[in-house]
């Protein structure tokens, strides 16, 4: 993948690597976690969540990072690709509003608790921020087997912006209150996984028109897609890993699973589709439920 001659100071970012974590809670298991499982698998709001772990001292004090482009290469990474994505739903969506995206280690707070390494790169759609610990990609590789190339970690961010798009345009309201109508956990399913097959889809609309509103300075290289897909089932195992989370991880992440042909096609159909298609191409496209619309 082609980035490093791309514009900075577009991906907001800030950055709190250095500042240390704050206080757990859930017998060591991240309020951000438990936020973010509640509201993925169970449909609860985050908010929720928080509330509860506040009333037992359970959520740390805000902290502040600083602002702006990193000057490390993986921070610069970061500020590069996450300015690219917003510049491409700047231009498909009317009213975007583009998310915080903050980097830290190990821990640090959110609006949906405390956040941990543990859960990977997440999006609370409470603070409408991207988390991500850097430290992550290289624990994919050793220890998922997922792909170090570029495009790969490209990807995860893309995927976690495709999130940050949901809460926009109210999808994410829409599949949290159908799993709550939901007849049985089958149907609730089916709702989760769709949630993050059309956050991968999104990550495919940015690839595809990654180079276009960069002037080429941001672009995909033959190979990257399959290097991409390969950290696509790895982030997922991540996300909710059985070892990790216990009894609820593995009910989650057997919700969740996704297999790799039917998360490449919904990433590849994206790549193959004119930008006209944009609107009318399913599941990347649900009825929002706020006046958020694509442009023509």
């Amino acid at each position: 993948m082609r980035w490093q001659g791309g514009r900075t100071g577009g991906g907001g970012i800030e950055d709190r690597r250095g500042l240390g974590g704050g206080a757990l809670a859930g017998g060591g298991l991240g309020v951000g976690v438990l936020a973010v499982i509640g509201y993925l698998v169970f449909g609860i709001d985050p908010s929720t969540t928080t509330q509860l772990a506040s009333r037992f001292g359970g959520v740390g004090a805000e902290q502040q990072g600083q602002a702006g482009t990193p000057e490390d290469q993986a921070g610069r990474f970061v500020d590069v690709v996450g300015g690219n994505i917003n510049d491409v739903w700047a231009q498909k969506l009317n009213g975007y509003e583009r998310p915080r995206v903050v980097i830290y280690e190990q821990g640090t707070s959110t609006g949906c608790g405390y956040g941990q390494s543990a859960m990977g790169p997440f999006y609370c759609p409470t603070d409408r921020t991207v988390y991500l610990d850097l430290g992550f990609w290289q624990e994919m590789e050793t220890q998922l087997g997922a792909s170090g190339a570029d495009f790969a970690r490209a990807y995860v961010i893309a995927h976690e912006f495709g999130h940050h798009v949901q809460t926009l345009t109210g999808t994410s309201d829409q599949v949290r209150q159908a799993q709550q109508r939901a007849r049985g956990e089958a149907e609730a399913n089916r709702y989760s996984v769709a949630l993050e097959l059309q956050a991968d889809c999104y990550a495919g609309v940015w690839a595809r028109n990654a180079a276009a509103v960069s002037n080429g300075e941001v672009a995909l290289e033959p190979g990257d897609i399959e290097e991409g897909m390969k950290t696509a089932q790895a982030r997922l195992a991540r996300k909710l890993h059985p070892r990790l989370l216990g009894p609820a991880g593995r009910m989650a992440a057997t919700r969740l699973s996704v297999r790799r042909p039917r998360r490449l096609r919904h990433l590849q159909r994206r790549l193959s589709r004119q930008p006209s298609d944009f609107s009318t191409d399913l599941p990347c496209i649900l009825a929002p439920a706020r006046p958020l619309s694509p442009k023509t």
